[in-house]
């Protein structure tokens, strides 16, 4: 069974973007970060409702912000260091 993601309770996804970047306040640590297009299509995708790494990959796919599925498992290690994703339990 595939691992499903979400984003961490008590996350609001405020944020300011432009372009192709967004910065991000990250409402449990207090902590802000500069995020791109891809991380933050992710974590659009996870407001919505949890998801496995393979929808993910299809999303951003269809929103041509990646060309490789290969690397939405590493964005996700990546937003899960910062708090703003978490395993599905």
């Amino acid at each position: 069974m595939a691992t499903s993601w979400r984003l961490s309770a008590g996350q609001r996804l405020r944020r300011r973007q432009w372009d192709d970047e967004c910065v991000l306040y990250n409402d449990l640590s207090g902590d802000t970060h500069l995020i791109g297009a891809d991380a933050l299509q992710l974590l659009l995708a996870l407001q919505e409702r949890p998801a496995d790494a393979d929808a993910l990959a299809r999303a951003l796919l269809t929103a041509g912000l990646t060309e490789d599925a290969g690397e939405v498992p590493a964005l996700l290690d990546q937003l899960e260091r910062l708090a703003l994703v978490e395993v599905v339990c």
